[in-house]
């Protein structure tokens, strides 16, 4: 779904966002109101503003939506209520259970790169496998900070030249953005750089004229040019089974698996020689 979320918008009242969230998951005032065990009339008055919801029917409506945790907190700012969910930064007490489970992810993935983003794509923590992998794509200069994987494979630079098969791997790239969000809805951030990624003439040129050849095997694997090595990649992405907090909810790790054994042989050899 590639629709954007009207949660920054801080003029928006509870039914403009409901409204937003209904067309989003493309649901009738019939439908919703049957989910959230209400009636098709009272969602409609508190689409139109004549009906001011509790807080217990806005969670009511959110999760029938299945509205991210991140706006459902808007829907309850716009209805006059607190914030229900809290959105603690990586290194607070509060997410400790969490880091130490995605620090052991990263550990036990060595020597195969992992990071871990949120969602917008932003790298927060790698492993010594995934800084040896950008590391030596971006040298001689320091890999940007903060790192989002988007910019460097899909923009102009020494990460995206180094993919060889960039042209097939890079709308599938986009496409996993779009399949990926958080509730299945870009954030107005993360929409506007997918916006101006998709602008770029030489990704605008891939996108009108997909190629005619279909893909083989079971996944797109992404094939670097590391060195005087070419090495192949595939992923798998992880995420927070059941999160109550923002930040854990929009958490992702991706962890690097060699596409074939001479890929493994390869990177093992780049690791070794690091």
């Amino acid at each position: 779904m590639w629709a954007l979320s009207p949660e920054q918008d801080r003029s928006a009242g509870v039914g403009e966002l409901l409204r937003h969230w209904r067309a989003v998951r493309r649901i009738s005032q019939l439908d919703l109101a049957s989910n959230a065990g209400t009636t098709p009339r009272y969602v409609s008055f508190v689409e139109t503003g004549r009906a001011e919801p509790s807080r217990k029917m806005v969670m009511r409506l959110a999760r029938a939506l299945d509205v991210p945790l991140r706006e459902r907190n808007g829907l309850l700012l716009a209805a006059g209520f607190a914030p229900l969910y809290p959105g603690a930064p990586l290194g607070d007490a509060e997410l400790e259970r969490v880091e130490s489970a995605v620090d052991s992810m990263l550990e036990h993935h060595e020597p195969y790169p992992a990071v871990v983003m949120d969602r917008g794509w932003n790298v927060l923590r790698s492993n010594r496998g995934a800084d040896q992998l950008f590391g030596r794509l971006h040298a001689p200069d320091a890999i940007p900070e903060p790192a989002n994987v988007l910019r460097l494979m899909i923009e102009p630079g020494p990460v995206q030249r180094s993919v060889v098969n960039w042209v097939a791997a890079m709308p599938a790239l986009l496409e996993r953005a779009a399949r990926e969000a958080v509730g299945g809805v870009f954030d107005r951030e993360t929409a506007d750089l997918i916006r101006r990624l998709s602008e770029l003439p030489a990704v605008a040129a891939v996108l009108n004229e997909p190629g005619d050849v279909l893909p083989t095997g079971p996944v797109i694997d992404v094939w670097f040019q590391v060195d005087d090595h070419t090495v192949g990649f595939f992923s798998l992405v992880t995420t927070i089974g059941t999160p109550v907090d923002v930040t854990a909810q929009e958490l992702r790790v991706e962890s690097f698996f060699p596409a074939d054994t001479a890929s493994a042989d390869a990177w093992r050899d780049l690791v070794g020689s690091g």
